[in-house]
């Protein structure tokens, strides 16, 4: 096998075995994936994270080719993601507590704090209900994830996009640690939310500050 293709595989593995101590999924529940040439490694269906070898992650190709055994379920909207966002080069996708909450209330995640910015807007939009595994599901997550690298799911969970595994599985503890501060806010009242163009200077501060040039 080739090196970069295993570590990559191994990558895969160490990402969805952090779920559990990180808080965003339990048992065999989330899935990730990484690109890998003219396709993308992802996480096999229904096999937990601790016995899961090198040999178990599945590859599936942008047209539609397989080598492996089955892909997790949720195979289609990573495809897709990866598929048609050149800008993206992993997916994590989990079932975080807090986040999980908030797509089972439908409620999107507004501009109450400046850290919202993370995930490419003023917002983290929540997809609509379609049955798990599905097309219409994938359809769903291209539209909540458009302009955006994190979006809920509603009734299901979350899903984060990144420049590498370590970028997605960071963006998504970080979608979680928002979703549980708006649960915590909206418990005790309606939290006051940054405007546009509040947002926007967040945005232009965030370019600077992933470049070091921030004074």
């Amino acid at each position: 096998m080739d090196p970069v293709e295993l570590r990559l595989r191994r990558d895969l593995i160490d990402t969805c075995r952090s779920f559990g101590p990180e808080r965003l999924s339990q048992g065999t529940s989330g899935n990730a994936s990484v690109r890998w040439r003219d396709g993308l490694l992802i996480t096999p269906s229904a096999m937990a994270y601790r016995v899961m070898t090198p040999a178990d992650i599945v590859w599936i190709g942008f047209d539609g080719s397989r080598a492996g055994a089955r892909p997790s379920s949720e195979w289609r909207f990573h495809q897709r993601i990866l598929r048609d966002r050149p800008d993206t080069q992993a997916v994590v996708h989990v079932h975080s507590p807090s986040a999980t909450a908030l797509a089972c209330l439908r409620i999107p995640i507004p501009a109450f704090h400046y850290m919202v910015a993370v995930a490419g807007g003023d917002s983290i939009r929540c997809a609509p209900y379609e049955l798990f595994g599905t097309e219409r599901l994938a359809d769903a997550v291209i539209e909540a994830l458009r302009d955006r690298t994190a979006a809920l799911l509603a009734n299901h969970g979350q899903v984060a996009l990144g420049a590498d595994l370590d970028a997605a599985l960071r963006l998504a503890v970080e979608v979680e640690t928002l979703a549980e501060q708006y649960l915590l806010a909206r418990s005790i009242g309606e939290p006051a939310l940054l405007d546009a163009a509040q947002m926007a200077e967040v945005a232009d501060r965030f370019v600077h500050y992933r470049a070091g040039t921030l004074d």
